[in-house]
């Protein structure tokens, strides 16, 4: 292999003008490099080359204006073809493609198109016609141009289709999650009230027990006060004068025992047969009275006094 400080100077020593010929060069893949560095290479041949893909690198030779590439093994161009604004000729002839890449509408400037003896696609194919001569292979420029711009115009169209619809998904998914989030709080916020309004009810059956409790002894204690406060009142006397009057029956008739028992012990009616009994019955109690120890002491004591 030659290196490619020697490619670069057999290119340019192939340069013609403008018009660079690598044809016929047995050349498998495009010294994109080589040819980058001479901008003044406009006008490109690479045909009845062995060439069966072109590097992404090659759409940045913006400055080529006619590039022929028939007769190659090309399969497809690469997606960003397009980029090649400022090409006007363009020669595909015979070779493997099959579709064109959507960026190929944005070649403005294309003005001579040959996709002859290609495999192409059969809606590409119509469009692209013939190019048995001047006028047909600007035709066929002009119709690919304009059926690709629809080819791009729908697969926008299917894009911005598709972003609606991703769009619209994610709505309903942010509006579902909205939705439950909601729900979340609303949960939250009932299960709070109920566990407030249940703590509220413990609260208030605390509180009123206590006040029960609180007053019981109160209640007790006005009870004792106002019982204490209030003095019984003394039973009503009833037959006050009948007390009265047996009172003093029973005195008087204690006044007759012991005026009887006087004189049945001091007069001379002791002798007598009723007094002796009466006398009889008083010294034996007086005997009976002296023998009990307690008695016998307060008689002493009497007697002592």
């Amino acid at each position: 292999m030659t290196k490619a400080g020697n490619k670069g100077g057999s290119l340019r020593d192939k340069l013609d003008g403008n018009e660079l010929d690598l044809s016929l060069g047995n050349l498998s893949e495009v010294p994109v490099k080589e040819l980058a560095a001479l901008p003044k290479a406009t006008v490109l041949d690479l045909s009845c080359n062995k060439l069966t893909v072109l590097p992404s690198e090659f759409c940045g030779l913006t400055h080529l204006v006619k590039l022929d590439l028939s007769k190659n093994k090309l399969q497809q161009l690469p997606v960003d073809f397009g980029r090649l604004v400022n090409l006007q000729h363009l020669d595909l002839l015979n070779n493997r493609l099959v579709t064109l890449p959507v960026s190929f509408a944005q070649l403005k400037s294309l003005k001579w198109l040959d996709l002859k003896d290609n495999p192409l696609d059969p809606a590409l194919a119509k469009v692209a016609g013939d190019c048995l001569d001047e006028k047909q292979c600007k035709q066929c420029a002009n119709k690919v141009l304009q059926h690709m711009k629809a080819m791009q115009a729908d697969q926008e169209r299917e894009k911005q289709r598709r972003l609606e619809v991703e769009r619209e998904a994610e709505k309903k998914r942010e509006a579902k999650q909205r939705a439950k989030e909601a729900q979340e709080r609303e949960l939250r916020k009932r299960e709070k009230a109920e566990e407030k309004e249940r703590r509220r009810k413990e609260y208030d059956a605390l509180k009123a027990s206590k006040k029960e409790q609180e007053k019981k002894p109160k209640k007790e204690n006005n009870q004792k006060s106002k019982s204490g406060s209030r003095p019984r009142k003394p039973p009503p006397r009833k037959h006050t004068r009948s007390w009265a009057v047996l009172k003093l029956l029973l005195l008087l008739l204690l006044l007759c025992v012991a005026g009887g028992l006087v004189a049945c012990r001091v007069t001379e009616l002791q002798r007598q047969p009723l007094c002796t009994r009466v006398n009889a019955i008083y010294d034996n109690a007086l005997r009976g009275l002296r023998s009990h120890e307690i008695l016998q002491w307060v008689l002493q004591t009497e007697s002592q006094q």
